[in-house]
């Protein structure tokens, strides 16, 4: 049986350093995939989201990497962990940015492995991040 790996995130604006943070994440397994809601956008990032919750949803789920995705139903940081819960995966992974004292705590009393991956391009295309494509997009 293959091992459930287990990613959140907004996921807005979506792009390759999502897709390769995806790759790298469902090697360690079938990968699922909470996505927070609008309003979580809202209060976590202080911003509108650019697309709804349900393109996001739409998008994450046509990546090949992707098992399962799901809207989460909380509003804070850890918005996943009903879901969590729910799936109960061998693992959680993050990015250098999602590192957080809390889901590393959480991962310790469900028995979940914690993993934080770099955050590196694929080979040959740049780096990519929410933060820097709104900017780009702010200056045009």
């Amino acid at each position: 049986m293959k091992k459930k790996v287990f990613v959140s995130g907004c996921y807005d604006l979506l792009h390759s350093g999502h897709v390769r943070f995806f790759e790298e994440a469902s090697a360690y397994g079938d990968l699922y995939v909470s996505i927070a809601s609008d309003e979580a956008i809202k209060l976590l990032k202080h911003r509108q989201p650019v697309t709804t919750e349900e393109e996001r949803l739409y998008l994450v789920k046509s990546i090949k990497f992707v098992h399962e995705a799901f809207i989460s139903p909380g509003l804070d940081n850890l918005n996943f962990v009903s879901d969590f819960k729910r799936i109960k995966p061998d693992f959680l992974v993050v990015n250098q940015d999602g590192d957080r004292k809390e889901k590393q705590e959480l991962c310790d009393q469900m028995g979940v492995k914690y993993v934080v991956l770099e955050r590196k391009p694929k080979v040959g295309l740049p780096k990519r991040s929410t933060t820097d494509l709104l900017k780009e997009i702010g200056e045009r």
